[in-house]
C-alpha cells in the first residue's frame, strides 16, 4: 500500500454562515492509496470548529502503518487501529476509510453503494444549503438552487422568521431547517417549530444545545416536526445516549471517521426506530460520492458540497430531478481525477 496526499484550499461560492460563526473556505486533505495496480481516493474536510488541520492530518497521517492495510480490508479493525495511533481526528480517518472502499470496489469491480447494499431507485433528494446572509444574498442563493427540490435553511439567530419568509418570496419548494443549537429557549422553540410546520419545513437539525438532551427530549415530545441530533452525534459510540431524545439522526462522514462507521450508525439508528439524515461539510465530489453511496440507505440528503464550492477538483456528480445518480462503476464512481493533483505531494 502506498500512500500519496496533498492538501487543497476548497473555496465557496459565498461566506458560509451559521448560528456562531462564518467562513469563505475550508482546508481539504486529499488522499490517494495505490494497491495492487489500483488507486483508490479519500477526503478529508477539515471544517474550523472540528479542531482538525492540514498539519493535524500530515502529522497523523505520518504516522500511518500502510503496510498493516492488505486485502481482504477489514475495516473494523482497521478503524479501530487509526483509534489507537490518535483519538479524534475523525476527517482524516475517514479520507482513509474513503479510499480504502474506493479500493475496495475496484478490486471487486462493484461500485461502493452495490457492497453497503443500497439501491440506487431510493435515493432521496438532496437539500441545497442556504446558510444566515443578508436578505439580498439569501435571494441570490436560492436562485443558484433552482435545480434542486429541497433547500436546507440555517437558522439560530434573531431574524429566523425573517429569512424564512424571504426565501418563501421566491420559492416554495419543502425546507430542511438547521439551528445549529442556536435555540435557547423551549417555550420559544417549540413555538418557532410549529410556525415553521406552517412553513413547510419537513425536518429540524439540533435546535438546542448538544449537551441539553433534556431539552431537546422535551421539543422531540412536542414536536409535529422531527427533530434529528446533529452536533450531538458524532461517532456509532454516541448513538446510545440518544435513544427517545431524538426523532432521528443527521451522519455526517467526517465524523463517522467515514463509511464503515457511518453505514453502522444507520443500522444502529434502524434498531432504535430513528430516521436518518446523511449530510456532509464542505466536500469535493470525492467525499460527496461516499456519502452518495449511503443515501438510498437514509430517509433524507444533505449533500451539496460540489454545489457551493467555486474550485471543485473532480466532475460534480449528475443530479436529475434533484435526485444524484449512482452510476454502474468501481468504487465510488469518482470522475474527472486530474492526474497531476497529487503531483506535488
Amino acid at each position: 500500500m502506498q500512500a500519496t496526499y496533498t492538501s487543497y484550499h476548497l473555496e465557496l461560492k459565498h461566506p458560509f454562515a451559521i448560528a456562531k460563526f462564518s467562513r469563505t473556505s475550508t482546508p481539504i486533505m486529499l488522499l490517494k492509496l495505490s494497491y495492487e495496480g489500483k488507486d483508490g481516493y479519500g477526503e478529508a474536510s477539515m471544517v474550523p470548529y472540528m479542531g482538525e488541520s492540514v498539519a493535524s492530518a500530515q502529522s497523523f497521517l505520518k504516522k500511518v502503518d500502510w503496510k498493516r492495510f492488505v486485502y481482504p480490508f477489514n475495516f473494523e479493525e482497521i478503524i479501530a487501529y487509526l483509534d489507537d495511533i490518535e483519538k479524534g481526528q475523525p476527517a482524516i480517518k475517514a479520507a482513509i476509510d474513503i479510499a480504502l472502499n474506493d479500493l475496495n470496489g475496484k478490486i471487486l469491480e462493484k461500485p461502493c453503494y452495490e457492497i453497503y447494499g443500497a439501491n440506487p431507485l431510493k435515493m432521496p433528494v438532496t437539500s441545497y444549503t442556504i446558510g444566515i446572509d443578508s436578505l439580498d444574498v439569501i435571494k441570490e442563493k436560492v436562485t443558484d438552487a433552482k435545480d434542486f427540490k429541497v433547500l436546507k435553511v440555517k437558522l439560530g439567530r434573531d431574524n429566523d422568521k425573517e429569512l424564512i419568509n424571504t426565501i418563501r418570496t421566491i420559492s416554495n419548494v419543502p425546507l430542511y431547517v438547521d439551528a445549529n443549537q442556536g435555540w435557547t429557549d423551549r417555550k420559544q422553540a417549540i413555538d418557532m417549530i410549529y410556525w415553521l410546520h406552517d412553513q413547510g419545513v419537513v425536518l429540524i437539525e439540533q435546535p438546542m444545545d448538544k449537551a441539553n438532551l433534556e431539552g431537546n427530549a422535551w421539543l422531540t415530545g412536542r414536536s409535529p416536526i422531527p427533530i434529528l441530533a446533529d452536533e450531538a452525534v458524532q461517532r456509532l459510540v454516541d448513538m446510545d445516549a440518544l435513544k427517545g431524545a431524538y426523532h432521528g439522526v443527521n451522519i455526517k462522514l467526517m465524523k463517522s471517521t467515514g463509511m464503515y462507521e457511518g453505514h453502522q450508525m444507520i443500522k444502529k439508528a434502524r434498531s432504535f426506530g430513528m430516521k436518518v439524515l446523511i449530510g456532509c461539510m464542505s466536500e469535493t465530489s470525492c467525499a460527496t460520492q461516499a456519502g452518495m453511496a449511503l443515501a438510498p440507505l437514509c430517509d433524507w440528503a444533505d449533500l451539496d458540497g460540489p454545489w457551493l464550492t467555486k474550485n471543485n477538483p473532480f466532475d460534480a456528480p449528475q443530479i436529475i430531478a434533484g435526485k444524484y445518480q449512482l452510476k454502474d462503476l468501481p468504487g465510488l464512481g469518482l470522475e474527472g481525477i486530474n492526474p497531476n493533483l497529487f503531483a506535488s505531494s
